[in-house]
C-alpha cells in the first residue's frame, strides 16, 4: 500500500513526459491494491450510495407512515356518538377524531414526520452495507486506507476549541475531500483557519 504521506509529495502529474503519457500519480500500485486516487473514487461512490439509500428509505418510510395512518383511522376503531367503541368497547380505546388527546393533525404528522426521520437516519447505514455487498473483494482494503485518511485528517484539522458558532472549522471530518488535490486544498484552508484563529487565541 502507497503511504498518504509520500502520494501528497508528489506533483499531480509527471513532468516531461509526450502528452499522450501524460498521468495522474498514485493510480497503480505495484501490490496491486487500490491507490489513493482509487480510493477516492470508490468513496465518492460509497456516498453516493448512502445519499441514494437515505432518500429512498425517507420517501419510503413517509409513505408507509401514512398508509398506517389510514389503515389505523379505517380499522374500525372509532368511537360512536355516544363515546363508546363500535367494534369493541373493552378492547379498542383508540379515537380517529381524537388519538392519544392530540388534535389529528398534529398527531399524524407527527407520524409522518417520525417515519421518514427513521428512514433517513437508517437510510445511510442500509446504502454503505449494499456497497459492501457490491465490492467484497475491496472492502477490507478500503477500509485499511479508511483508517489511514481519517488519521492524517485528525492530525491535520484545526483544534475544535478554536472554532465558534459564527465562524465553524471548514470541513472539520474531511467529508468533502474527493480526491489528492482537494486533500491539499483542505490542508491549505485548515492553515488559514489556523493563522486567523491564533490571534483571538492568544487574547
Amino acid at each position: 500500500m502507497q503511504k498518504f504521506a509520500s502520494a501528497l509529495r508528489q506533483p499531480l502529474r509527471t513532468v516531461g513526459r509526450a502528452p499522450h503519457s501524460t498521468r495522474f500519480n498514485s493510480t497503480t500500485t505495484a501490490s496491486g491494491q487500490p491507490s489513493w486516487s482509487e480510493y477516492f473514487a470508490q468513496r465518492k461512490r460509497r456516498r453516493y450510495f448512502q445519499t441514494v439509500r437515505s432518500d429512498y428509505s425517507n420517501c419510503c418510510n413517509r409513505i408507509l407512515g401514512r398508509l398506517g395512518v389510514l389503515w389505523v383511522s379505517a380499522s374500525g376503531c372509532y368511537e360512536t356518538s355516544y363515546g363508546a367503541s363500535a367494534h369493541s368497547p373493552h378492547l379498542c380505546s383508540f379515537s380517529s377524531t381524537h388519538p392519544q388527546g392530540i388534535d389529528p393533525l398534529l398527531f399524524y404528522g407527527g407520524c409522518v414526520i417520525l417515519c421518514g426521520g427513521a428512514g433517513w437516519v437508517v437510510g445511510p447505514s442500509v446504502g454503505g452495507s449494499i456497497w459492501r455487498v457490491f465490492h467484497r473483494q475491496s472492502v477490507a482494503q478500503i477500509d485499511a486506507l479508511d483508517r489511514e485518511f481519517f488519521k492524517h485528517v485528525a492530525r491535520n484539522r484545526v483544534d475544535a476549541t478554536l472554532q465558534s458558532a459564527t465562524n465553524p472549522i471548514p470541513d472539520y471530518y474531511g467529508e468533502k475531500v474527493g480526491s489528492l488535490a482537494q486533500y491539499r486544498q483542505w490542508l491549505r484552508d485548515q492553515n488559514k483557519y489556523r493563522r486567523k484563529a491564533a490571534p483571538l487565541r492568544e487574547e
